[in-house]
């Protein structure tokens, strides 16, 4: 059985009097952003390492508070992660608006994958509905080949290849970051390529 993350809240001399306050982990977590194990988290919160009126003590004791707070947030965290118990409000974030923020820093095939996805969930995604069975129905939505708006024609194979392996990506950053509990592309089968001297001659379908 894996033993519970504790989080404690510490303290270190640094320059100019103070102190800082940082979170220590044991046994140590992994940082969804380097995906490196850690066992420090610094707050940014600082301390006089020796109150000498009584305002210094005032302002020590309110951001201990503050830290303190932090520390209980962070355990709450750890510990519905750890034992499964599905935070319910991030399970109701609008996974949609999600991927649509993500476009905006992604090549423009992630605003045409946003586009089909969005089609495809009738405008409303939450993150709750995010599962195994629901990304292979998207995927057999691809493989059907729509086109958007009622066009005439259908996708290109390799569009959809294209497509399919974005959402993915995009499954993968959603993970990393913690919003979904399991790595769904594990689950998940590639569109493979063709060979693009079968499909020479076709556009890149929108």
């Amino acid at each position: 059985m894996d033993t519970c993350t504790k989080v404690f809240l510490r303290r270190k001399e640094i320059s100019g009097g103070r102190l800082s306050l940082y979170l220590d982990f044991y046994p140590p977590i992994r940082n969804p952003h380097t995906n490196r194990l850690s066992r420090r988290e610094g707050l940014g919160i600082y301390l006089y390492a020796n109150p000498q009126s009584a305002r210094e003590r005032e302002f020590n004791a309110s951001m201990e508070e503050k830290a303190e707070a932090i520390r209980c947030r962070r355990f709450e965290q750890l510990l519905n992660e750890q034992f499964g118990f599905l935070d319910k409000e991030k399970m109701r974030m609008d996974f949609l608006d999600y991927f649509r923020k993500k476009c905006y820093k992604k090549h423009q095939k992630w605003k045409v994958v946003y586009e089909h996805f969005s089609d495809f969930c009738r405008g409303k995604c939450l993150l709750g509905e995010v599962t195994e069975d629901f990304c292979k129905r998207f995927q057999k939505y691809l493989l059907e080949g729509r086109r958007r708006d009622d066009r005439k024609g259908t996708l290109a194979h390799n569009s959809i290849a294209g497509y399919w392996s974005t959402f993915r990506a995009l499954l993968k950053e959603a993970y990393q970051e913690k919003l979904l509990r399991e790595n769904i592309n594990d689950y998940l089968t590639k569109i493979e390529w063709k060979d693009t001297k079968i499909e020479s001659g076709l556009a890149h379908e929108i």
